[in-house]
């Protein structure tokens, strides 16, 4: 079992929570960087949704 599919089962009915701490270290990184890297950022935040699922009911289905 790779460490992401653990990832997945511990977060598993928490996804609106995992969103809200990614989106938030993705903050603090656009904040200690002062920006520089915010193209970057925005991407892994998204990438790291669409991995562990993104919250139900949003208009952004997870890319195939």
């Amino acid at each position: 079992m790779s460490m992401m599919d653990k990832l997945k089962s511990m977060l598993k009915g928490h996804e609106s929570q995992a969103g809200k701490g990614i989106d938030k270290g993705g903050d603090y990184v656009d904040d200690r960087t002062q920006s520089k890297y915010t193209s970057q950022v925005d991407t892994a935040q998204e990438r790291l949704k669409d991995e562990l699922g993104r919250e139900q009911g949003r208009d952004n289905p997870p890319r195939a």
